[in-house]
């Protein structure tokens, strides 16, 4: 997807972000993060135009200690800041719908 958004003159690519799998264990985040940076590294080693591959968003107030021993350069800490949701995460990610929906 790099190569093909590359090709894109007033597209300038930073990096790339993810959220960690929910409810999972601090190894099972761990190794969603460790697939992202080994991803941007990749990226980063194909030197496509206007690629940067400087930013790596990862980690939200459960799991950002484990974001940053990872590698993140931006970290997401909303709930720590403003507490929890008035919504749960059920409203906003539901995890039962089926994937065609």
């Amino acid at each position: 997807m790099a190569e093909q958004l590359a090709q894109f003159e007033t597209l300038n690519i930073k990096g790339l972000m993810t959220i960690g799998k929910w409810n999972a264990t601090n190894d099972e985040t761990r190794h969603c993060f460790r697939l992202l940076k080994l991803l941007q590294t990749q990226i980063r080693g194909k030197k496509l135009p206007r690629v940067e591959m400087d930013t790596l968003s990862m980690g939200m107030s459960g799991d950002f200690k484990v974001a940053i021993e990872e590698g993140a350069t931006i970290i997401r800490v909303g709930t720590s800041v403003f507490g929890q949701r008035y919504l749960p995460d059920t409203y906003y990610w539901n995890e039962t719908a089926r994937q065609d929906d």
